[in-house]
């Protein structure tokens, strides 16, 4: 061990109150950060997932007047090939339709799946309340909330006319939540099989619906573009959920700032705190480093006394920061939740975010020790022993 670092650990222990309300005073500042990090962090991921968790991130369009194309399985297959970051890819055949039930009617949207690619986006199979998914042509699955109005139940018949006064009859074999009212009370499901058979287009869809890996939900912009540069989708139309839901982004950029404006500042007070305190400490150490320096200790052994301190400091505060911090998202998550039991909001802990604050804390706490140090460089141990 170092003359400087074995001074350092010596004033510390001499001052253990001092020592202990700065330690205090970074864990707080760094609990704080850590806390308000993951806060924000857990809300943006719980509103991305409310949005769009369970929905198109990506969708590929024809551009022609009837909306439909015939190639679907070679744009997909093109799509495989040059994207490795998309999760899931579903083609669509959707048409916009008047159900009917006896007297009662409404306006629906006919929408065939290939349930078993769609189940990666929509989860279908655990949305199911009544009943089970669609396998035959005629058979098709309703919203609770078209249920709930028509009172439609598991067996009776729906008829449904599209464009040119085709009218459909389906069997209702299943209810689904997709917790969207919107959705609930709109949505007519079928098989992608059944869709094309009975609206008499063999091959072709309307869309592609894609999903992107959870960690590149942000990039589905980027992607898209990318995905519009292939030649198989130059006469189709990519288009991306951050264009389509721009209010969303602009809150999440909103709450990003504020989380970044928030944690500067109270990285700024812990490097103003720390910078003082030990300022303070230089004065009052002042007689023992100008005896150091008589006795031989050089003005740059001296400065590392006070860096070691802002060091130590810094790593002791940061640690426990990060525990008490831990214990802050613990106690929200245990205490503030909804009547159902799950919490308000789900904190994200993530590692790397906490491994980051402990590093501010310590960069912060060694900068903040660099005043310190130069004022004690600059001691001259004849006045220092001459003044007493």
């Amino acid at each position: 061990m170092s003359v400087s670092l074995k001074i350092a650990v010596r004033f510390l222990k001499s001052s253990r109150g001092q020592t202990i309300l700065i330690v205090l005073g970074i864990a707080i500042g760094i609990s704080v950060q850590i806390f308000i990090g993951s806060l924000i962090q857990g809300l943006q991921k719980s509103l991305v997932e409310t949005t769009i968790g369970n929905a198109s991130q990506i969708t590929v369009v024809s551009k022609a007047d009837d909306k439909l194309f015939t190639d679907a399985d070679r744009v997909m297959q093109a799509i495989r090939q040059t994207e490795s970051r998309i999760t899931a890819l579903s083609p669509v055949l959707d048409q916009a339709g008047l159900a009917t039930n006896g007297d009662e009617t409404g306006s629906v949207l006919l929408r065939g799946l290939d349930f078993a690619a769609a189940e990666q986006i929509y989860a279908l199979a655990d949305r199911i309340v009544q009943g089970r998914l669609p396998s035959a042509v005629d058979e098709a699955i309703i919203g609770k909330g078209l249920q709930a109005e028509w009172g439609v139940a598991i067996g009776d018949a729906l008829d449904v006319t599209v464009a040119g006064g085709k009218r459909l009859t389906y069997t209702i074999c299943g209810v689904f939540d997709l917790q969207v009212q919107s959705l609930n009370t709109s949505w007519f499901l079928t098989t992608l099989a059944s869709a094309q058979e009975q609206l008499d287009q063999a091959g072709r869809v309307t869309s592609i619906e894609m999903q992107v890996d959870s960690g590149d939900v942000f990039l589905a912009d980027t992607i898209a573009a990318d995905l519009q540069a292939l030649p198989e989708l130059k006469d189709l139309a990519v288009t991306n959920w951050k264009a389509q839901n721009e209010q969303l982004l602009s809150g999440l950029n909103g709450q990003s700032i504020s989380s970044i404006m928030i944690q500067v500042f109270v990285v700024v007070s812990v490097v103003l705190a720390i910078a003082s305190v030990l300022a303070i400490s230089v004065m009052q150490k002042s007689r023992q480093i100008g005896i150091l320096k008589a006795m031989g200790i050089k003005s740059r052994q001296a400065s590392l006394v006070f860096l070691y301190q802002g060091l130590i400091l810094g790593v002791l505060g940061g640690l426990a920061g990060v525990v008490l911090g831990l214990g802050l998202a613990y106690s929200f998550t245990v205490f503030a939740r909804n009547p159902d039991g799950t919490p308000v909001i789900a904190l994200l802990i993530d590692p790397a975010f906490f491994f980051l604050s402990f590093l501010i804390a310590v960069t912060a706490s060694s900068l903040a020790s660099l005043i310190p140090a130069r004022k004690s460089a600059r001691l001259d141990p004849i006045e220092v022993i001459r003044n007493g």
